[in-house]
């Protein structure tokens, strides 16, 4: 099971209060062309970072473009593969495929724009990338059997140390502007909790997309 009943509840109220988030945002960014007041603050001291720090953010935004995050994607599914985790391969694909969607479908919802029209609100990288490390994370704290708020922590964890070095290198390269980036994260936030939910529910309680729980029942 991707998403253990002691983890449903608490999951489930972040992705809610996510949703809300991204929504409140949405709303308060709705058609502008510039940063905000909280914005324009966190933009100069992270904005235009010298060498090796625009490298090592060159790398992470690279993990959002298409070539690096179907690579990323290849990689994780392979190893679910690998181990007979069908179930956890689909959520790979799923969680991180339905959090870019929705990044693609709120943009154009929201308009908030930067550089010459560019729409940025929500940071589709870094939807991505939160949403591929909260999957992983869902599958660790599967794979070691830890308790409830273990696990809740370290998927947490997870997604705020993965999606804020996404978040730092959109905002440090220019891409978009911080409040973009939180609309990305918690997008993912929303997202992957109700996709491992759904994953769960259409794998039934037999676990039929799960090859190493047929081989031993057989």
């Amino acid at each position: 099971m991707l998403l253990p009943p002691l983890l449903r509840a608490w999951l489930g109220l972040t992705s809610a209060l996510a949703a809300l988030v991204v929504g409140g945002l949405g709303v308060l960014y709705a058609g502008e062309s510039g940063p905000g007041g909280v914005d324009a603050r966190v933009w100069a001291a992270m904005h235009g970072v010298g060498s090796p720090w625009r490298e090592v953010a060159l790398a992470v935004d690279f993990l959002g473009e298409p070539v690096g995050a179907a690579a990323v994607v290849a990689t994780v599914v392979a190893g679910c593969l690998l181990f007979r985790r069908r179930r956890a391969a689909v959520l790979v694909v799923a969680g991180t495929g339905l959090a870019v969607g929705a990044t693609k479908l709120l943009k154009p919802l929201v308009g908030r724009t930067i550089h010459d029209g560019h729409l940025s609100y929500p940071s589709g990288h870094t939807a991505f990338l939160t949403a591929l490390a909260l999957v992983v994370a869902l599958l660790v704290t599967g794979r070691l059997g830890l308790g409830r708020t273990a696990s809740t922590s370290l998927v947490l964890a997870a997604g705020l140390v993965v999606g804020g070095a996404m978040g730092w290198a959109q905002v440090a390269l220019g891409a978009h502007y911080p409040t973009d980036t939180l609309g990305g994260w918690c997008t993912a936030l929303a997202v992957v909790p109700a996709t491992a939910w759904l994953v769960d529910r259409a794998a039934g309680p037999g676990g039929r997309w799960d090859d190493r729980r047929r081989s031993a029942a057989s």
